[in-house]
Parts: structure tokens; C-alpha cells; sequence
């Protein structure tokens, strides 16, 4: 079946954006192989440039900007990450970056975002909605508008994190993704695919958000109310057109983790890999946990997908755990 993109998109972006991103780390630990009596590896883009993914879809968007559009300027929506990705990779591209962020975005995100050199207008994410807002002003200024995730060029630059991992690690037996909107599993996907045809690839969402569930098991986009998770990243209503398309082709389940089980999580990876992820960045890992009977034996791939959390929030998060 042909997608759109394809693994070759991947792999140009992946070209055209590698003189820009950080090619992060893959961890292993004892202690992680032992509890699942299996070889795991973290795929760590907390330490990628702006803490995230995010920044490789932005870079490859904006990299295929025309002069015209390099001079109108870029808006994007989005709970942080994404905005911050926007951000930066605007600020290394000499393009101005309007960015409309939820009010109650984590202070951290905003402050990253305005420091890249971001404009950011607030919504209240309860009421109004993100999408026409920058629909609307992107009209009205003539500025071009790059969406989360629901993006061919954002989902080719996301693929890159998975493309990395296989070229560095080998096949793989399943890999766990977080799942918010749907960018960087369904670019994972496509790459598993190319370098890993026999890998089972696995989305993990907030349990309190899990349209991408019922989605998959629907066989169409079901749209919910903005879910209250600690996961901010992951607090979509609904994946993208795009996205869905590749995942229900391509993933072999959508599975879910409390935020109870985040914090565990948070808290594992701090404790014993020295290792600051966001809650959002541990969905693939606590679902993998959570299967671990299942996974013996086997090679796993668990992408951590970013570290931009305020430290206080994170300290608290920490001190409140079970």
C-alpha cells in the first residue's frame, strides 16, 4: 500500500535535517534487561535541541519553506513541544514564528518557546479551539501554518527518531511509541516497516485521553473532549487524518498507561538511568512494563520522547508518588 509519506520521505528528511539535530543517545540497562529478562533499548530524544522530537518534524518542515514563505513567517498551534520545536527551528532558519499555546501550557514550554524567539498568543483549551485560531490568523497575515502532527512533513522528520534507532540497534522484535496526535508513531511506523518489517509496533496514550484506542479498534477517528492527564503532551482530541491512515495500517495495538503508572515511571528513569523524562515521554515505557511477561526474551525498542517539564512540577510529581 502507498503512503503518504513514504520511508522515502524519511529518509530525505532525515538528509536534509541531520546538519541540524542531535542524533540522541541509545541507552540499555542491566537492571530494565533483568525486570523484563529481554534486551531493551531507549531511544533517549529528551536530549534532543529544544528537549524533544518535535524539533526534527519542525526542521524538515520549514527547511522546504519558499522565499515567499520564509518572509510571511510560520504560526503553529500547540501544547508546548511542538511550539518550542517551531520556535527554534524558525529562530536557526531566520523566519519569524507565531505560536498559539493553551493558557494553562507548562510555564517552562512557554518561557522556551518566547526564548527561541517565538511570539505566543494564548486559548483557553476548554473553550476555544487551537486549529481556527491559526487557521484564522494565518489567513488573515498570510503566514504558513504547520499542525502538530497531521503534516506529511512533520510525520517524515518524526520518523527519523525510529530510523535511527534500527540503523543503530538492528531489527527489533515490538518498539513502544507515545501517541498524542499521532506524528511520531505513524512516522516510527513507516521506518519499522523499511528497517524492521517483522517489528510490532505499539502506541501508547493517557488512559484518560485514548481516542487513538477507540479509534483503532473502530476503524475511524473518533474525536473526545480535551482529556485531564499529567501526560500535557498527549492531550489531543483526536488523531489526524494523516496519522490514522499510517496507524491503522501499520501498528499492531494501541495500548494505554495511567498517570499513576507515568509517575512510576518518571521515577524509575530518574532513580535508576539518571535519566529526566516528562510524563508524556513515559507512555512507551510503562506500557511496556506493563507487558513485560509477554516481551521475554525478546528485543524491545521504547522511545522517550522528550524531557521539557518544569522542575517544580516534576519534583512534585516525584514526592507524591505511591
Amino acid at each position: 500500500m502507498k503512503f503518504i509519506p513514504d520511508y522515502n520521505a524519511i529518509s530525505e528528511a532525515h538528509s536534509r535535517v541531520k546538519q541540524y539535530i542531535n542524533k540522541t543517545p541509545v541507552f540499555t540497562s542491566t537492571t530494565v534487561n533483568e525486570i523484563f529478562n529481554a534486551q531493551v533499548y531507549f531511544k533517549c530524544e529528551n536530549y534532543q535541541k529544544m528537549g524533544a522530537f518535535k524539533f526534527r518534524g519542525a526542521m524538515n518542515a520549514l527547511c522546504q519553506f519558499s522565499g515567499e514563505q520564509k518572509k510571511a513567517g510560520v504560526i503553529a498551534f500547540s501544547s508546548g513541544n511542538h511550539a518550542q520545536a517551531i520556535a527554534l527551528a524558525a529562530k536557526l532558519l531566520n523566519i519569524s514564528a507565531t505560536i498559539v499555546m493553551p493558557q494553562d501550557a507548562p510555564q517552562a514550554k512557554v518561557t522556551a518557546t518566547r526564548g527561541y524567539g517565538g511570539k505566543v498568543i494564548f486559548y483557553d483549551r476548554y473553550t476555544e479551539n487551537c486549529e481556527e485560531i491559526g487557521r484564522h490568523l494565518a489567513e488573515k497575515h498570510g503566514m504558513t501554518l504547520i499542525p502538530p502532527f497531521d503534516h506529511p512533513h512533520i510525520i517524515a522528520g518524526q520518523g527519523t527518531v525510529a530510523k535511527e534507532l534500527f540503523e543503530e540497534v538492528g531489527e527489533l522484535d515490538a518498539l513502544f511509541i507515545p501517541l498524542g496526535g499521532g506524528g511520531l508513531l505513524s512516522g516510527s511506523a513507516l521506518s519499522a516497516a523499511h528497517l524492521s518489517p517483522t517489528c510490532r509496533i505499539f502506541g501508547v496514550e493517557p488512559a484518560a485521553g485514548n481516542d487513538g484506542q477507540q479509534s483503532f479498534k473502530k476503524g475511524e477517528i473518533v474525536h473526545i473532549e480535551t482529556p485531564k492527564t499529567i501526560a500535557d503532551g498527549a492531550q489531543t482530541q483526536h488523531l489526524g487524518q494523516h496519522t490514522f491512515n499510517i496507524i491503522r495500517h501499520l501498528v499492531e495495538d494501541i495500548l494505554t498507561a495511567s498517570d499513576e503508572e507515568l509517575i512510576d515511571t518518571m521515577y524509575f528513569l530518574a532513580e535508576r538511568m539518571k535519566i529526566v523524562v516528562e510524563p508524556t515521554g513515559c507512555l512507551g515505557f510503562a506500557a511496556a512494563k506493563s507487558m513485560r511477561e509477554q516481551l521475554k526474551g525478546q528485543r524491545i525498542g521504547i522511545i522517550l520522547s522528550g524531557g521539557n517539564i518544569d522542575m517544580k512540577r516534576y519534583a512534585s510529581l516525584l514526592a507524591n508518588k505511591n
